[in-house]
């Protein structure tokens, strides 16, 4: 769910321009794409939408995405459903800690976006970032286990207990993330991958205002 439908009757509608386009009438997840803390009323709006969406069947589960532990603490407090998920970024690089710890407090799901650190490009948020794809440690374990550097990354998230939506359009790549289930990371392993967090984010930081995305309209089903 854009932003620019944040609101308790914009959601509602936005729903249907969403379903409209897809060609169905029940979503499996609805998620909010971020917590616009600076018109964090509207956002409690729009989860409430989702809220009575699951009330009425018409969505199977609701949660939110890039939000921080306060956003979640103020969510929780004026609604009534707790997010099936929280979709941040999180990569070796970026693990996120305080977040992991605060969605395991209240039973949410982290869900990690960009898991494999690909992240390199992301217009107007800084030169400090590197693909951890490249990352010698990566490297080193995937050798060992003679798996990709991605692979190793999924199967790092998947030991954790997280969600992982890998993305790419590449029938080759897509077959390979789905490959990570006949090997196991050692104790070592995790801890080596665990130790290459840099707490630097690649993507936006959700707390840093943008309310030009509010602007960006999402076309009518």
């Amino acid at each position: 769910m854009w932003v620019s439908d944040y609101g308790y009757d914009q959601t509602l509608h936005a729903f249907e321009k969403a379903t409209g386009k897809i060609g169905v009438d029940t979503l499996d997840l609805l998620i909010l794409h971020q917590p616009a803390p600076t018109r964090f009323d509207s956002t409690i709006g729009a989860y409430k939408a989702l809220e009575s969406l699951l009330a009425d069947g018409k969505v199977r589960a609701i949660g939110v995405s890039n939000f921080l532990p306060h956003h979640l603490e103020r969510l929780l407090m004026e609604t009534d459903v707790v997010p099936a998920v929280n979709q941040v970024e999180l990569h070796p690089y970026f693990a996120q800690p305080d977040i992991q710890k605060a969605d395991a407090a209240d039973r949410i799901l982290t869900q990690a976006w960009s898991p494999i650190g690909g992240i390199t490009f992301y217009p107007g948020w800084g030169e400090h970032r590197r693909s951890v794809m490249d990352d010698s440690t990566i490297a080193e374990i995937a050798a060992a286990h003679r798996k990709s550097p991605a692979q190793v990354m999924l199967r790092w998230h998947l030991q954790k207990g997280r969600s992982a939506i890998p993305k790419s359009v590449n029938p080759g790549r897509i077959a390979e993330n789905f490959d990570v289930f006949d090997f196991e990371l050692t104790p070592d392993d995790l801890t080596r991958i665990d130790a290459l967090d840099t707490g630097v984010r690649s993507g936006p930081d959700p707390d840093k205002p943008r309310d030009e995305l509010f602007a960006r309209a999402i076309p009518e089903a």
